[in-house]
């Protein structure tokens, strides 16, 4: 019951979205100014508040770090390989780094952060923003490098083709966030009572802002294309990479609370992050926007069992 009470709201807001799209009570394009504002201007609130006021438990980052990115490059191997063995035209090596993209870049800012601040508190808040200081550039420079290596049809330096991610990732409102946090936090001048109230209001927006844009955005997302392929990015993003993560977490010997993080983070269905790296290539597009919808729907069965035994 109690897991119950954690994961029903987080997707009876999901909902919420997407049912107001569907009966017309908001347009498509709403998706736009409400996730402006949760990831500009809300989210970014909280993680700074958090990072800053609360209690963070003695962890190793490298532990952390190699736990959640050691089964993401589990799956991921295990995605290049499945899409070798599902493409008809050897040449379509394209389509397997996409494929990967797909199986492992979780949707962990929507909906990761609401659920994990549910379901295991602000305590949670330290593992998580270890996790996310270090995820978007990470997946977004393998998956470019990746992509680059396998078409060959770039000639300029490797610095011409990461310096872009870096400077659209030194602009981004969560990694200015976490940064700011964390230096703020060293300097121990806490919060003065004013400030820390005008952000805490702004912070207690960013998880159900969030929740109903990611359910007006599922709205444009269909389950169509290769069905096998959908089938398999969820299959490995739902089941395989928790799984990886849970071991890995037991043999790293990470704390509980840590622990819980990594493999509720790793758990996260596929987000609209790899959607876009799909358009920006021309590659899958619609199976992985296919995994994005049902992986979602999915993850309403199969998240319930991973925090009840994340907690």
């Amino acid at each position: 019951m109690a897991t119950l009470l954690i994961v029903a709201p987080v997707f009876a807001l999901i909902a919420a979205g997407y049912a107001a799209v569907l009966f017309r009570f908001v347009s498509e394009s709403a998706h736009k100014g409400i996730s402006e504002f949760a990831f500009s201007i809300a989210i970014p609130a909280l993680l700074f508040r958090t990072i800053v006021v609360s209690e963070f438990p003695d962890v190793s980052p490298y532990r952390v770090w190699g736990a959640y990115y050691g089964a993401l490059a589990i799956t991921w191997i295990a995605a290049l390989a499945i899409s070798a063995l599902l493409r008809k035209r050897r040449e379509d090596s394209e389509d397997g780094v996409v494929f990967a993209i797909g199986s492992v870049y979780g949707n962990i800012v929507m909906l990761g952060i609401p659920l994990v601040l549910s379901a295991l508190g602000v305590e949670a808040a330290g593992p998580m923003a270890l996790i996310l200081s270090v995820n978007t550039p990470l997946l977004w420079l393998c998956g470019i490098l990746q992509m680059e290596f396998v078409s060959r049809k770039r000639a300029g330096s490797l610095l011409s083709i990461i310096w872009p991610v870096l400077a659209d990732l030194a602009r981004n409102p969560l990694m200015l966030a976490i940064g700011l946090g964390v230096i703020w936090r060293f300097t121990g001048l806490g919060l003065n009572p004013v400030v820390d109230r005008t952000i805490e209001l702004l912070a207690q927006a960013g998880s159900p802002t969030a929740l109903i844009a990611l359910g007006i955005n599922l709205f444009r997302f269909e389950v169509k294309g290769e069905k096998l392929s959908i089938l398999v990015m969820c299959a490995l993003k739902l089941a395989a990479m928790p799984a990886a993560a849970f071991v890995l977490a037991r043999l790293l010997d990470l704390p509980p609370l840590a622990a819980g993080v990594i493999v509720l983070f790793a758990a996260m269905p596929t987000g609209a992050n790899a959607y876009i790296f799909a358009v920006q290539y021309q590659r899958l597009v619609n199976p992985v926007s296919g995994a994005v919808a049902l992986g979602t729907l999915l993850a309403a069965v199969t998240l319930p069992v991973v925090v009840w035994a994340a907690k």
